[in-house]
């Protein structure tokens, strides 16, 4: 059995071997051969986490504090273990600037401490071998797990909603066909023609079979849609004076699916003559009930609320008042009204009122935006989302005699009329054969 003499010579030799292998470490190169000193070969080549290095001179100072052995001599030694000087990085960093140091360096001060400072009659202290645990590795990045998509409820079907816009559809879209829409307004220069024409021309190219029936004793609707009224030999004067059938006054246009029943100067004697004849109001009814081939019927009435406008009114199955933005169009919607109830109660039971259309909108005018609330707080959703602006181009395209889907595709105006009858109509046709 070895004597405790041996056994201390052994343990101050092997502190001495530490303490040269540590200084060996030190003058070879500073940081990265100190953190390899203890460590297995596979962790030594593990990098450490951002921000774990720290002063070596901290930690060689705590652990030779304590200390009162020969280490103590060392202690100023600028190559030593427990230098005191400051230890700059080659960009000039300071010591106190520099990462703390990992914390499997711990262990070995401690064991340091030990070994200096065992009194020379105490019994021999046996280090144990430490093993530092691996530095601690950053985990990487990783995004967080998309939160589950929230459940998308299924767009309403049917009717009470529009797909295209994601919105409840015009009530008047509902309505089966065939439809005869009446354009009245007996305020002049609310756009009834414009609004008859286009909205007619836009149906047709939608795929409807549109029918057009000039009231208006100007004939405005007729030499919009391209026809000659020097040219004719009937007119719907001939149809409600004369009992001649619609089909035989009936004019095509230069657009696919849309038909005219032309008006003449004639008309303007109408009133006239209507009045000592029997079942006067109901005169075109009778005429348009002959024939059935349309999807649409558009009746433009006269500015008026005389018998030519009571005809249409009587004939047709809802009414479409186009709404001028400005304030008279309001006085004279009050009128139209009062007969519009006249003839439901009297003459046409089912007659509804079922859209209003906003047209000669201007948006840079603070009235149009008034007039436009006003008409929709009162008649809430028959009033049209999409209104008709004012623009230069649906005056121009009378005096070429084409509708302006046909004069200029991609106007403004255009683009109204289109998203007016889609939104009308419900888009597609819906009758077959």
């Amino acid at each position: 059995m070895r004597s405790v003499a041996n056994e201390e010579d052994d343990v101050a030799a092997r502190s001495r071997a530490l303490f040269e292998q540590l200084r060996a470490l030190r003058g070879a190169g500073g940081r990265e051969a100190t953190s390899t000193v203890g460590l297995a070969p596979n962790e030594a080549d593990v990098p450490p986490a951002d921000g774990a290095w720290t002063s070596d001179a901290a930690s060689d100072s705590d652990s030779n504090s304590d200390s009162s052995s020969a280490v103590e001599g060392e202690a100023e030694d600028p190559g030593g273990i427990g230098m005191r000087a400051p230890v700059f990085d080659q960009d000039g960093e300071g010591a106190a600037d520099r990462p703390q140091p990992p914390a499997e360096h711990e262990p070995v001060a401690a064991a340091e401490k030990e070994v200096g400072s065992a009194p020379a009659d105490a019994a021999p202290a046996v280090v144990p071998a430490v093993v530092p645990a691996a530095p601690p590795v950053a985990a990487p990045d990783v995004e967080p797990a998309a939160p589950p998509a929230a459940e998308v409820a299924p767009a309403a079907s049917g009717p009470a909603s529009d797909p295209r816009h994601g919105r409840e559809s015009h009530p008047a879209s509902e309505l089966p066909l065939p439809r005869i829409l009446a354009i009245a307004n007996q305020k002049g220069g609310v756009g009834k023609t414009t609004t008859t024409v286009n909205l007619g021309a836009a149906l047709a190219e939608l795929g409807y079979r549109t029918l057009v029936v000039d009231l208006d004793p100007q004939g405005n609707a007729t030499t919009g849609l391209g026809i000659n009224a020097r040219n004719l030999e009937h007119s719907i004067y001939d149809v409600l004076m004369h009992d001649l059938g619609l089909d035989e006054c009936v004019e095509p246009t230069s657009v696919r699916n849309l038909f005219v029943a032309p008006a003449t100067i004639d008309l303007a004697g109408a009133e006239i003559e209507l009045v000592p004849a029997f079942s006067r109001e109901l005169r075109l009814r009778r005429a348009l009930a002959e024939t059935a081939d349309y999807d649409f019927t558009l009746i433009d009435c006269p500015p008026s609320l005389g018998l030519l406008t009571v005809n249409g009114l009587a004939a047709a199955t809802e009414v479409v008042v186009p709404i001028q933005c400005e304030y008279y169009a309001l006085e004279g919607l009050s009128q139209l009204m009062r007969n519009v109830n006249l003839v439901q109660s009297n003459l046409n039971p089912p007659l509804v009122l079922s859209a209003i259309i906003l047209t000669m909108y201007d948006a840079r005018t603070k009235l149009a935006d008034q007039v436009a609330g006003e008409v929709r707080s009162h008649f809430g959703p028959k009033v049209c989302r999409n209104v008709v602006p004012r623009t230069v181009r649906l005056s121009e395209a009378p005096s070429f005699g084409q509708p302006i889907i046909v004069f200029d595709p991609s106007s403004r105006g255009s683009l109204a009329y289109r998203e007016l009858a889609k939104e009308v109509s419900g888009g597609a046709p819906q009758r077959v054969g």
